[in-house]
């Protein structure tokens, strides 16, 4: 049993490999949301050695190269990995972030350890994408023996991700020598500026290239009392109403005035505007010892439209009226309405409109801005004031609603005539005498204290003959 004993402890001792140091399928690992797999390659022996249950890990050092807490990477599934060289894949964590990392092999049955491979540059780009600062006005300026903060905005103008909702990234802030070159300042969120030049910040993804960096915006000093600003809009300049107001902003400053066509705009003393006008917006902004003013023509993309008829048409009863849209909208679309009802099949830009109602056509810009024009139109039949009536009507109701409002009678007395119209009231006094009478009484409002109030009429023609009535006012 001794000997057993002695002999078992032998093979477990002589049951060890080696592994070697990993190869490195990439030169620096730039990993991001859309992409994040490397590989490596390594030798081990002898295969022989190799437990049914072992499983290989890779373990990720520290940014400056240290295994002292390393993160698993990887780990193969027991027993999967039998022959040497094997090739492994791997992602890297989202805190990833430096210049100096390695990797290492591990076996677990039985336990060996490589070494760690060269350094490489490692980083996760949390976010790749322009962002922006100042919010997005390009330019600032102090006043002499003052400074100027930059920011990084967030979360900023439009559609911008700002990278400060990552809070495990940094920054790096660069000042422009040339068009195409520039010199490292300083980290952080934000940089104060008291030199002249134009500066930008990146993330810090160190070697890795990235499409994270924000706007330029060029500092100057106020050395004559007043410095030249911008002004942004946020929806761009020309802009889209239909997206809704557009937003004008200025550099940071201590009080605000902004103007419109030379007019000052009550109430509108902050860094920012919001307004959906075209027209010359101007701003100035107080900086303590000295102020900045700067403008903008701001236009507006909506396009031109307009109708060959007037809001109200008159026409007579069989005739029609051609209506033709005239519009510089890119690739439009027309929709015609008719008592609100879309009238089917109608969508060009003409109509011919045959019936009394209200109408309505509806514009649609399809390409660009993708806005709407709307305009409102009525088609009346044409108003007979003499029309040819067979008796004198003894009830009227001038309640306003076009029916029966006023006082109609036979054309053959009325204007032209001759003949002479009077209307007394109940206590027989002359509210109403004519001898060209128009068919327009009451002309105003009547004062009625009861429901139904009486008048009388006498019309006495040109050869004087008489005819004699009432007439009852109905609410």
């Amino acid at each position: 049993m001794l000997c057993l004993l002695v002999l078992a402890l032998q093979e477990h001792v002589g049951a060890q490999i080696v592994i070697g140091t990993p190869n490195l399928g990439f030169s620096q690992a730039c990993a991001s949301e859309s992409f994040n797999t490397y590989s490596t390659t390594f030798v081990f022996s002898p295969e022989s050695q190799l437990n049914a249950t072992n499983q290989f890990t890779i373990e990720l050092s520290d940014a400056d190269g240290v295994f002292s807490d390393p993160t698993v990477v990887f780990t193969s599934a027991a027993g999967s990995i039998t022959t040497s060289p094997a090739m492994l894949g791997f992602s890297l964590p989202e805190t990833t972030a430096g210049e100096n990392y390695k990797i290492r092999i591990k076996s677990s049955s039985p336990v060996a350890t490589s070494s760690g491979s060269e350094n490489f540059a490692a980083y996760y780009k949390l976010q790749d994408s322009p962002f922006t600062i100042n919010n997005l006005v390009s330019t600032g300026a102090y006043c002499t023996g003052g400074s100027y903060l930059l920011t990084i905005d967030n979360p900023g103008t439009g559609a911008n991700d700002s990278p400060l909702l990552y809070p495990s990234l940094t920054f790096n802030w660069y000042k422009e020598t040339s068009s195409t070159t520039s010199v490292f300042v300083d980290e952080g969120s934000s940089l104060s500026v008291n030199v002249e030049g134009t500066y930008f910040a990146e993330t810090n993804y160190g070697s890795c290239t990235s499409d994270s960096f924000s706007n330029r915006v060029t500092i100057s000093e106020a050395t004559s009392g007043e410095a030249d600003i911008t002004i942004s809009s946020s929806l761009g300049n020309p802009y889209c109403p239909e997206q809704g107001l557009t937003t004008l902003n200025t550099i940071g400053g201590n009080s605000y005035m902004w103007f419109k066509d030379g007019v000052i705009i009550p109430d509108a003393t902050a860094q920012m505007y919001q307004t959906n006008e075209s027209g010359n917006f101007s701003v100035q902004v107080d900086l303590g010892d000295c102020s900045a003013s700067g403008s903008i023509d701001l236009v507006s993309e909506l396009f031109d439209s307009s109708l060959n008829v007037d809001e109200v048409n008159i026409i007579e009863d069989g005739e029609t009226l051609m209506v033709t849209v005239t519009t510089t909208a890119n690739n439009p679309e027309f929709e015609w309405y008719f008592n609100n009802s879309l009238i089917i099949g109608e969508s060009t830009d003409t109509y011919q409109a045959t019936e009394f109602g209200d109408y309505k056509i509806v514009i649609t810009e399809t390409v660009g801005c993708a806005a709407s024009k709307e305009y409102v139109f009525v088609v009346q039949e044409e108003f007979d004031p003499f029309p040819d009536v067979p008796k004198i009507p003894n009830v009227i109701s001038p309640n306003g609603d076009g029916i029966n409002d006023t006082w109609t009678i036979p054309q053959q007395y009325v204007t032209g005539t001759n003949t002479e119209v009077q209307i007394l009231n109940d206590r027989g006094q002359v509210v109403f005498q004519t001898i060209n009478y128009q068919n327009n009484w009451p002309e105003n409002a009547l004062d009625l204290t009861n429901v139904n109030v009486l008048y009388y009429y006498i019309i006495t023609t040109a050869d004087l003959k008489t005819k004699l009535g009432s007439i009852t006012i109905v609410k």
